[in-house]
């Protein structure tokens, strides 16, 4: 009777583990997308990979901005292939480089007439610093899509409606804002061990929550709105630069509940992309393709506000 009784136990926790990471919604939309122009960042795999194709799919003229030539360039190559659309096309961007993302800005400009989504995909879990002296992680996953974000948005203004979806993570719930420590050490948390590189991975994606909060106020009346999102558990390659050891308990854990289909974490993302009449609720976090509630620090206005100043300065715009 115990062994029964454990087993109904199991049966119902993987149920809801299940339920939770697996059967996700997904987008209904029917929105095409012929004529308009979409950026992706880290698009060259992963959930960044079949949200372009999805969106190729439909019709976008879809800019892959991603670090590796290579990469980024096999990718465009596959999707063109598999969408049957000519037109998405590479152009290297490295968010650890604020220069690189200047570069990147500047050529955009010069050479494509339109933007009407910007999708911060790009994301890593790693130690280090950026070329500019920055946490890795603090670089890559926020000041670097903030600079993005910001140097093209009159580009986005002229082309409203249009959008911002900053790809979050349910993670954004387990972090801080440390302002004594970005201030002082221009990084979001210290230490370099796994568990380290977990807990500043978790402020990076609050850090995107409180930007969309505070952007969406900046945008008020321009036609431009932004949304932040968890796109869903889905096996990526954000880890890979995490000791090995650490990995393979993470993935011997989640190997039964984890979804492995990128287009099924791409949802929430395409969601928020394209669905019609979300655009006052500018600002908000989506989770399984609805408006989720966060916690006070992730809506917090004086927060917000701080945080979006202290990335002016790091970022070179003040």
């Amino acid at each position: 009777m115990l062994w029964l009784g454990l087993l109904a136990v199991l049966i119902v926790a993987y149920l809801i583990l299940h339920r939770i990471y697996v059967q996700r919604k997904t987008c209904t939309s029917k929105v095409t997308l012929y004529g308009k122009t979409v950026i992706v960042t880290g698009s060259n795999t992963g959930i960044g990979k079949a949200t372009a194709l999805a969106l190729a799919l439909r019709g976008a003229r879809v800019i892959l901005a991603c670090r590796s030539k290579q990469r980024g360039e096999d990718a465009a190559r596959d999707i063109r292939r598999e969408s049957g659309n000519d037109e998405v096309v590479f152009m290297q961007l490295d968010l650890a480089s604020l220069k690189s993302i200047r570069s990147f800005v500047e050529n955009f400009l010069k050479t494509e007439s339109r933007l009407d989504v910007l999708i911060n995909n790009a994301g890593l879990a790693a130690a280090g610093l950026t070329e500019d002296g920055l946490g890795l992680v603090f670089g890559v996953n926020h000041i670097g899509p903030f600079l993005l974000t910001n140097l093209l948005l009159e580009r986005l203004k002229e082309c409203a409606s249009s959008r911002v979806v900053n790809v979050s993570s349910y993670c954004h719930d387990l972090g801080t804002i440390d302002f004594n420590c970005i201030n002082t050490h221009k990084r979001l948390a210290l230490g370099s061990s796994n568990s380290a590189i977990f807990r500043t991975y978790c402020h990076s994606k609050l850090c995107n929550v409180l930007f969309t909060h505070e952007l969406a106020k900046r945008l008020k009346g321009t036609g431009v709105t932004c949304y932040s999102l968890h796109p869903g558990s889905v096996r990526s390659e954000l880890g890979r630069h995490m000791n090995s050891w650490y990995i393979n308990i993470l993935k011997s854990i989640f190997a039964v509940i984890i979804q492995t289909d990128e287009m099924s974490g791409s949802q929430t993302t395409l969601y928020c992309t394209l669905e019609e009449g979300i655009e006052p609720l500018s600002g908000r976090y989506f989770s399984d393709c609805v408006v989720r509630d966060v916690k006070p620090e992730a809506k917090d206005d004086e927060i917000a506000r701080k945080l979006w100043d202290i990335s002016e300065r790091l970022s070179g715009m003040a």
